[in-house]
């Protein structure tokens, strides 16, 4: 039978296993996608949507999120559970986050819902680079270096209804970032398939833009309608 002693020494190694698990989990993955939707596409489905409690978001691209991810296309998830979201860490931005990062989902709500599942889920994972404010600041300022919308309108790309080619999209896109961007499309109520979500790839620190190591598949065909919001 083994010693009470050499029980504690067992348990306390395989806490100590268990906490640098986390730790490695934490920091191991090679790059961001940094992920914004168009709310016209999200909303024009069947599905429809639930405008914020702090009422209809501007007509522009919202940060979806920030998410670590593998060179192979696989992503860690959910990597500190003890670490949650705590609303109070982004006391001094949540105005802004409920301009540039705003819910959709029904029922309505104030952001805290949809930025705790994405700290928890994504942020965590990459809690020893960017801690929880510095992860959705971080996130912000990738939205106002992008500037999705300023860029596609620029390139005579509106939300207005009409169809566009993907490669004028992503040509726009490119012309701006200096990289190209995965694009990732929805079907609205009428089967028409819309642009949705634009995914672009940013290095370890969450600071700078790179080229995407493997871009995500987005089923959009070869034109696609960007639908007014």
């Amino acid at each position: 039978m083994m010693k009470s002693s050499n029980l504690v020494y067992l348990l306390s190694q395989i806490f100590v296993f268990q906490q640098l698990a986390v730790l490695c989990v934490s920091q191991d993955f090679d790059f961001f996608y940094f992920v914004q939707q168009w709310p016209g596409s999200y909303c024009d489905t069947k599905q429809s949507c639930c405008y914020p409690t702090t009422g209809k978001p501007a007509a522009d691209f919202g940060i979806h999120g920030l998410w670590p991810n593998y060179n192979d296309g696989s992503y860690p998830s959910n990597c500190d559970n003890s670490n949650q979201f705590d609303p109070s860490s982004i006391s001094s931005i949540k105005r802004q986050m409920q301009s540039e990062w705003p819910t959709l989902a029904c029922p309505s709500g104030d952001g805290n819902k949809f930025w705790g599942h994405e700290w928890n889920k994504h942020g965590t994972c990459s809690e020893d680079i960017l801690d929880q404010p510095g992860y959705f600041q971080a996130a912000l300022k990738l939205k106002q270096q992008t500037d999705l919308l300023n860029v596609l309108q620029n390139a005579g790309i509106n939300p207005d209804g009409k169809f566009y080619s993907i490669t004028s999209i992503t040509k726009a896109i490119r012309d701006s970032t200096g990289f190209t961007p995965g694009l990732e499309c929805n079907v609205d109520a009428s089967g028409n398939t819309q642009l949705y979500q634009i995914y672009i790839c940013v290095d370890t620190s969450g600071t700078n833009l790179i080229e995407c190591p493997l871009l995500p598949r987005g089923k959009c065909s070869s034109r696609i309608e960007f639908p007014i919001f």
